[in-house]
This record gives C-alpha cells, sequence and structure tokens, in this order.
C-alpha cells in the first residue's frame, strides 16, 4: 500500500472482498503506509487465503523499496507453505526484479552450529498474473544473484576456528568449479615463489597458512578484474585488537566471499565478460612468527612497505592481489574489503566508502544504484601521500589517525598500475546486527549484488 493506505497492486480487491473493517484494523495498528510498515490481516474465510500481508511503500517506490517491502512481507507472513506477492506489479522500475530477489533473501538462515534448527518453513513465492513474458528469465537471474549473495553471507557466517584460510579456499574452489570457472589455490610455497610479500607476511603468525584463490570464467568480452581481502580472522596480530568486539573480526574476510560468490553469479549468468577473481586469504594472529612493527615486506610489483601496525593488514594482502591483478592488464578492475574503521565513521554503517579513478567510481556507483547497495564517493587527494611516507622503506601501512580510510586506498593505488580501478570500504554494510526486510542478522553479502550489475552492464557494452 501507498502512503495513507493508497491502495496498490491486489490490495484494492482485499478491500473490497472483506470490508470496511480493514481499513480500520490498519489504523488501530497504526499502519498508514509509510516504507517498512507491516501488518497481518486475517481473512476469515473472505478471500481464497488465510492471511493478507499488507506492507506499505510510500509514495513513488524505487527499485530497493519495492526489494525491502518484499523481504518484510515475507518475514511477516504467519507459517505458510506458499505465498503469492503482488509487489511486482508496482509502476516501480526493476519492481519485478527487486520483488523476486527480496523474497529470494529473506529467507536466508544461517543454522549449521544450531542444535535445534528452525521448524519454520520457508514458503514458496509465486508471483500474481499478469506477469510479462520474459517474467522466467528475470526470475531465474535473480536466484542465481539471490543464491550468490546467501553463498558470501554462509562464508562470513562461519565459525572462525572452522574455517581458516585452507578451508575457505578448498570451499570456494569447489563452488567455481561447479560453476565452470578454472581454479588455481597458491599454497605458501607457491606464494613465496610468485613474491606475494604482503599475503606472507599477514599469515606468518598464524599455525593455518594463507591462500590466494585465482578463479577465472570462461566467458570472453570485457575484462574485469575482482579481488578481495580475505581475513579469516583478523586478531591484530601484534598490534592486537581489545578483547571489546573481537568476536566479530570473522566478518573480515567479506570482501573476498563477496567477489568470489560474484565471480561464480557472472559465470552461472553467461555474462560476456571475461572475470578474473583473486581472493586474498590469510589468519592475522600473533604468533611467534608474527610479522613485527618495524618489519619490512617487499610486494609482489616491487614496492617495499614498512608495517608500523599489524593491525592495518588487508591492505597488504590486497597490494599483492592487486599487483597480481594488474598484469593482466583488465578493462577494469575492482577490489572490496572491509578495509578501515575510518570510512565506517566517515559515512556510518549502511554505505560503502568508494574511492578509485573517476570513471571507474562512475561505473561502480551506477551498479551500485540499480543493486539496491548504498556507496558513496571519497575523495583520493594527491597531497595525503606524504603520510605515508616511510624513512625506510617506500611507504608505511598506516598514514595516521586522520582521513585514515583515504590513506588506506591511496596505498592500494600503488599497486594497480595504469588499470581503471574502484575500491569498495564495507566496514559498515558487510554485516548487520538486527534482522530487516531481506537480511538477516549477521553477514549481508554486500557487494555481490553490485558486482554482477557491474558485469551485466560491462557485456552489454
Amino acid at each position: 500500500m501507498g502512503a495513507d493506505r493508497a491502495p496498490g497492486p491486489g490490495a484494492e480487491y482485499v478491500l473490497d472482498r472483506l470490508g470496511s473493517w480493514v481499513g480500520e484494523h490498519l489504523e488501530g495498528v497504526g499502519f498508514s503506509g509509510k516504507p517498512g510498515e507491516v501488518a497481518v490481516v486475517p481473512t476469515a474465510g473472505g478471500i481464497g487465503y488465510r492471511w493478507v500481508v499488507m506492507v506499505g511503500v510510500g509514495d513513488d517506490p524505487d527499485h530497493e523499496t519495492v526489494r525491502r517491502a518484499a523481504g518484510a512481507g515475507y518475514r511477516a507472513a504467519p507459517r505458510a507453505g506458499r505465498l503469492v506477492t503482488t509487489l511486482h506489479q508496482l509502476p516501480a522500475p526493476g519492481a519485478l526484479a527487486a520483488a523476486a530477489e527480496g523474497s529470494l533473501m529473506a529467507g536466508y538462515r544461517y543454522e549449521d552450529y544450531r542444535s535445534k534448527p528452525s521448524d519454520r518453513p520457508l514458503p514458496e513465492v509465486g508471483l500474481a498474473a499478469p506477469l510479462p513474458s520474459d517474467w522466467r528469465k528475470t526470475v531465474e537471474r535473480c536466484r542465481v544473484v539471490a543464491e550468490a549473495v546467501n553463498a558470501a553471507r554462509d562464508w562470513v557466517n562461519h565459525p572462525p576456528q572452522n574455517q581458516g584460510p585452507v578451508d575457505l579456499a578448498a570451499s570456494m574452489a569447489a563452488m567455481a568449479t561447479e560453476a565452470g570457472m578454472t581454479v588455481e589455490i597458491w599454497d605458501e610455497k607457491r606464494l613465496t615463489k610468485e613474491g606475494m610479500g604482503g599475503i606472507m607476511s599477514v599469515g606468518r603468525g598464524s599455525h593455518r597458512p594463507p591462500r590466494l584463490v585465482r578463479m577465472v570464467g570462461p566467458g570472453e568480452g570485457p575484462r574485469l578484474t575482482l579481488a578481495g581481502k580475505g581475513i579469516t580472522f583478523d586478531s591484530g596480530g601484534l598490534s592486537l585488537k581489545p578483547a571489546k568486539n573481537q568476536e566479530l573480526m570473522k566478518f573480515d574476510m567479506s570482501g573476498a566471499a563477496a567477489v568470489a560468490a560474484a565471480g561464480v553469479a557472472i559465470t552461472r549468468l553467461g555474462l560476456r565478460v571475461r572475470v578474473e577473481v583473486l581472493a586474498a586469504l590469510a589468519e592475522n594472529m600473533p604468533g611467534g612468527g608474527a610479522t613485527r612493527p618495524g618489519d619490512v615486506f617487499r610486494a609482489r610489483n616491487g614496492k617495499t612497505v614498512e608495517v608500523v601496525n599489524t593491525d592495518a593488514e588487508g591492505r597488504l594482502v590486497l597490494a599483492d592481489a592487486l599487483s597480481l591483478g594488474a598484469e593482466g592488464s583488465p578493462d577494469l578492475m575492482v577490489d572490496v574489503a572491509t578495509l578501515t574503521g575510518a570510512t565506517a565513521v566517515a559515512v556510518g554503517l549502511r554505505y560503502a566508502g568508494l574511492y578509485g579513478s573517476e570513471e571507474a567510481r562512475r561505473m561502480v556507483a551506477e551498479a551500485a544504484e540499480t543493486a539496491g547497495e548504498k556507496v558513496w564517493p571519497l575523495p583520493l587527494p594527491p597531497e595525503y601521500r606524504k603520510l605515508l611516507d616511510s624513512p625506510v622503506a617506500d611507504m608505511k601501512n598506516t598514514g595516521g589517525r586522520w582521513g585514515g580510510g583515504i590513506t588506506a586506498a591511496l596505498l592500494l593505488q600503488e599497486f594497480i598500475g595504469d588499470v581503471p580501478w574502484a575500491h569498495l570500504d564495507i566496514p559498515g554494510p558487510a554485516k548487520t546486527k538486527d534482522a530487516k526486510h531481506y537480511l538477516a542478522a549477521g553477514a549481508t553479502g554486500f557487494g555481490v549484488r553490485t558486482l554482477v550489475e557491474l558485469a551485466s552492464r560491462m557485456a552489454a557494452g
């Protein structure tokens, strides 16, 4: 329903069949049709359904409003084996895809470690007629994307004791291989041989060695390289984090999960792009072999970095991944990482910070808008580069307290060569504390939808 309970698709039928008491009921429960509002109405046999879920979409809803309304309606529905929605009939651009995605993502659960999983069924969702002629193709695309989002959620939600770099690499490789991608897993010997000093530096303190997963899709067309930070657990290393909220540090591989899941979806959809995924995986621990503040390493592209804070490790694994990706001269390279708390301070918990070259930022921002993922462009002022100057190396790995998200991105820029590049810093939207609309508490899979939409646009030319 729209603002002031203006009937939307299907609502007029319900109001006509059930009578005026429905309006009185909605008023009594405070439902006015604003976006995010939900009201469950019993039909008492007045129509062919036991319950009707009214969801508010406000005035002039966009695709994300529809996506959230679908998720909210799905969550609010009483126990049922099947739901039928009319949200796809709203006059909003992309309403069919948004309604399908919202419903598919709202059904996500992570229950692998519960002794008694929920016995509430996950209902099937039907689309009320009329439907456009290509609705099956649209819904199938949404299913592939939603499954990729949910796969990323699974990887990130997994407890870290059972998912070190070796375990995660194997899981990603299996999914990518099944989708038809060519996969390589670089172990610690290969990483050393290939000059991946950043990944090796971060992984030295853990008894679980680092890995790099390289996945290449079979598609032909524009070349898209996706790099992801995959710190399976981040203790901070010798620059140890405080105990508070350290349990959230399993989320520090959200970037790698997003790019791997997106690469699989791009391949399954058969998009005409040459996608390469580089997931840099390590566990940052303070073991006896850990990198010390003051140590210097050489990255794959030959540049040296002084490590002054071992808790600024994500940029170190990405330095190698981006260097490797740049060697292939892709048309666009995008990295995704929970890189800095400073970006969350700047833009809040619902937005990702978007850095990079102007055209690359524009492409990612437009894809994110369509995908319903919020990003905000941030600058890369060259005068801030001096904050990374080191007396003993080409650069140091942090630039101090102020502008921390910017200086981290400026460090990454040292490893991209001349390739068009965008950097998504996702510390806020990678997770959510509370379940809402199509999001379950925990990992969100942020970035997957944006990257698939980006690839779709590149494939379309």
